[in-house]
């Protein structure tokens, strides 16, 4: 189900475009829903709340596959370091992300509260001086200090279609709302990324942009306890790569790993899929003596517990934030936070 899904949002061929072309008018009454909540919001119908932290929202105007939540959990570790106590604040449409939270900051403590107010309240009761909230950009009830808003370059198309033809929650033009928006990638080329930025100044010119790439740091290797083990990414030159995993955009991660020198195949699930014994089991089966059995770290905090103790060792590869350009704008931005929590606190 899932690639007839990615294959209709992105495909070039003739049965992708007379799909979308079907799914239009069904787009079109998505779209006037869309604008009518954003007009009410602009208007001052829909009432948005100052909430009891400051606060940054990091968010996107797609289905998944741009980094919210390694990048989220980023700004919270820029945050501790300039003295703040930040804690992130989330939906929590899985247990994966609070999972990923704490263990990228653990001790930054997670909220998982489908009304945000209430969750940057309790935040505030447990101690945090400044609010993150992972993937609320389109939950507008909540005042922020900055919205930073993430656009995939390894899943840009230069034709966005919204719900249900495409993965786009939102017109693009509503960055146009965004502080920051940020332009990511794992695999995307250099001169995609140009072109992304270029569209998306063409659009939003008003609007500051950086560019952040999520990079391959090591392999961990996956388990629910014991001391943690890292080997170098060199290791997977020249050897057969077998990948599970239940993200937003699998192609970016295997091909991420193929520029690694790899030969890489993969059992790629819904985001936030839920592994079942007869997927890992079949999954096991088909990993060679020789081969490597990698993940991500989403999926690594789900499948840890449940990994066979006689399969082969699971790796899952971690990823570090790195901005490659518009550093400034970041920089300014977590500044800010800092200084209105420091004023706040006066």
């Amino acid at each position: 189900m899932r690639d007839v899904v990615e294959h209709l949002w992105f495909g070039e061929d003739v049965f992708s475009r007379i799909a979308r072309a079907a799914l239009t008018p069904t787009e079109l009454l998505y779209r006037g829903a869309v604008g009518v909540r954003s007009a009410l919001y602009e208007t001052g119908v829909f009432a948005t709340h100052e909430p009891a932290l400051p606060t940054v929202s990091v968010g996107n105007v797609t289905v998944g596959g741009t980094g919210k939540t390694p990048i989220a959990a980023w700004v919270a570790a820029q945050l501790v370091e300039r003295g703040a106590r930040p804690a992130i604040v989330l939906r929590g449409y899985g247990d994966d992300e609070l999972l990923v939270h704490a263990r990228l900051n653990p001790e930054v403590p997670v909220i998982v509260s489908a009304d945000r107010l209430e969750g940057v309240r309790a935040a505030r009761e447990r101690g945090a001086t400044v609010a993150v909230l992972d993937d609320a950009f389109q939950h507008r009830r909540v005042s922020r200090v900055a919205d930073l808003v993430l656009v995939s370059a390894d899943r840009w198309s230069s034709e966005p279609h919204l719900l249900p033809a495409g993965p786009w929650r939102e017109p693009l033009t509503s960055i146009r709302r965004a502080t920051l928006v940020l332009v990511t990638r794992k695999a995307a080329t250099t001169a995609r990324v140009n072109a992304v930025n270029e569209s998306l100044a063409g659009i939003a010119p008003r609007v500051p942009r950086s560019t952040v790439d999520l990079v391959p740091d090591a392999l961990v290797r996956v388990s629910s306890n014991g001391p943690v083990e890292q080997r170098p990414l060199s290791d997977v030159s020249g050897r057969i790569v077998r990948v599970i995993t239940g993200i937003g955009d699998p192609l970016a991660f295997t091909s991420q790993l193929e520029q690694l020198g790899c030969q890489v195949s993969a059992d790629a699930y819904p985001d936030h899929h839920q592994f079942q014994c007869n997927e890992i089991r079949r999954f096991v089966a088909t990993v060679p003596p020789d081969g490597l059995a990698v993940c991500t770290l989403k999926d690594a905090v789900k499948l840890a517990n449940r990994w066979p103790r006689e399969a082969p060792t699971l790796w899952y590869v971690s990823q570090r934030v790195s901005v490659e350009r518009g550093v400034g704008g970041v920089e300014h931005i977590l500044d800010q936070l800092t200084r209105t929590r420091d004023r706040d606190a006066t």
